[in-house]
């Protein structure tokens, strides 16, 4: 897929998923020629969960929350425990970042004809907890957009202090 954040037309749909989609393709950029053992490297101190591995896992982890509990309401089967409720950081130290990777394009891919499928104003069946009330999916793909994009921050600076990568 091409990293563009130039939607094809400027309906709110187009806008809305090319964003999504974008900060997705920058996730996989930001990984571009790592290592295994520096994606697995946690060079904040005080940070020890904050790895190149551990925010790609996280990412994925956090669009099947949203997609698959929130909006679809299936029951939660993600990795985290309430003994490790940050486990999907964790965990991924095991697994290849290549492997991380194509289970979150596979996985984007999934969820990109999901959303094809509904209407922006499909209400969620969970309720949002801060709000009481369901979402909305288009409140659903913005809240993803940021929060990707502030992964992605993350992501610029664990490079950086891992193997010197600067990102654009």
């Amino acid at each position: 897929m091409t990293r563009t954040d130039v939607p094809a037309t400027w309906d709110e749909r187009a806008t809305l998923t090319t964003f999504l989609d974008y900060a997705r393709a920058t996730v996989r950029a930001k990984c571009e020629g790592i290592t295994d053992e520096d994606a697995r490297k946690a060079p904040l101190p005080d940070s020890p969960l904050m790895t190149v591995k551990g925010l790609v896992s996280h990412v994925r982890w956090v669009e099947y929350s949203w997609f698959q509990v929130v909006l679809l309401g299936e029951e939660d089967a993600g990795p985290w425990t309430a003994e490790d409720p940050d486990r999907e950081f964790s965990y991924a130290l095991d697994v290849p970042i290549e492997q991380l990777l194509a289970e979150y394009e596979a996985q984007s891919d999934r969820y990109r004809e999901l959303v094809d499928s509904l209407d922006l104003d499909t209400l969620a069946k969970r309720d949002l907890r801060r709000a009481g009330r369901p979402a909305t999916l288009r409140w659903i793909l913005f809240h993803l957009v940021e929060e990707i994009a502030r992964h992605n921050g993350h992501l610029d600076v664990v490079r950086e202090l891992v193997d010197g990568t600067k990102g654009d």
